[in-house]
């Protein structure tokens, strides 16, 4: 399932048949990834006046309720509307949903009694590159990014120097395997969150911010092509699958 994408004037080459899914999927115990002070998601069967939606009790389907958030409990793309009193729906503000991507690897820099992403380090990391998405991996890079329980551990975040140079530089659509591009605790500033939206200004309503990524390390830094599918929910964020597919030679 060879594809032929004209980008830019250019024409690349993707193997469909082979996408590398960076996302984590939701589970209903406690061995899922969670933050910020929630419990852990659910998914049970619907049990209603006797009926149980369980084959194996009874019944002819299985029929599950599931709870969960989509900040605290699962790969999610969120929009404006996380930070706005005017509601924006991620689901009205995403419509296109293929990118030209790069793909970064940063070991998060020492500041006071934080770990931190900076300016800097995304300057060496993209250099002259003109990308629309940027996925950020940072190190160690452990499996157990896919169960972490991050709440009260002060995961790194971003600066604002930082966020402010891939405004510069076009990216429109940030990935990250953290719980959030701001400091757990910052007295709701949220300061990464205004910036990259632009909320003081003319907001950035087509611009997103995708967490709670994975990316394994068989996937190497480099450019590639992303597809960024999402639930269809109204609602500032829904559930995500991110999809890379490497740029044939």
């Amino acid at each position: 399932m060879i594809a032929t994408i004209k980008y830019n004037s250019r024409n690349y080459k993707i193997d469909l048949s082979k996408p590398l899914d960076i996302s984590i999927a939701l589970r209903g115990d406690e061995t899922n990834v969670n933050a910020w002070y929630l419990g852990h998601p659910k998914i049970r069967p619907h049990e209603e006046d006797g009926f149980i939606g369980k084959v194996s009790e009874g019944s002819s389907v299985n029929f599950n309720n599931i709870w969960f958030n989509p900040h605290s409990h699962v790969t999610h793309t969120e929009c404006a509307g996380h930070i706005t009193e005017e509601f924006h729906s991620i689901n009205q503000n995403l419509k296109n949903f293929f990118f030209l991507a790069e793909v970064v690897t940063v070991a998060p820099e020492k500041k006071d009694e934080d770990l931190v992403i900076s300016k800097k380090q995304l300057q060496y990391a993209l250099g002259n590159k003109k990308r629309k998405a940027l996925v950020i991996r940072t190190l160690p890079n452990l499996p157990n990014k896919n169960s972490m329980q991050y709440s009260n551990t002060n995961p790194p975040y971003l600066l604002e120097d930082a966020i402010l140079f891939l405004k510069t530089k076009g990216i429109e659509h940030l990935l990250i395997d953290l719980p959030s591009v701001d400091k757990e605790r910052d007295e709701g500033v949220l300061i990464c969150h205004h910036t990259f939206w632009n909320t003081k200004g003319k907001i950035r309503s087509n611009a997103t911010i995708t967490e709670f990524i994975y990316v394994n390390n068989t996937i190497e830094d480099g450019t590639y092509f992303l597809d960024l599918q999402l639930a269809p929910i109204e609602n500032d964020a829904s559930p995500s699958r991110p999809v890379l597919y490497k740029i044939m030679d």
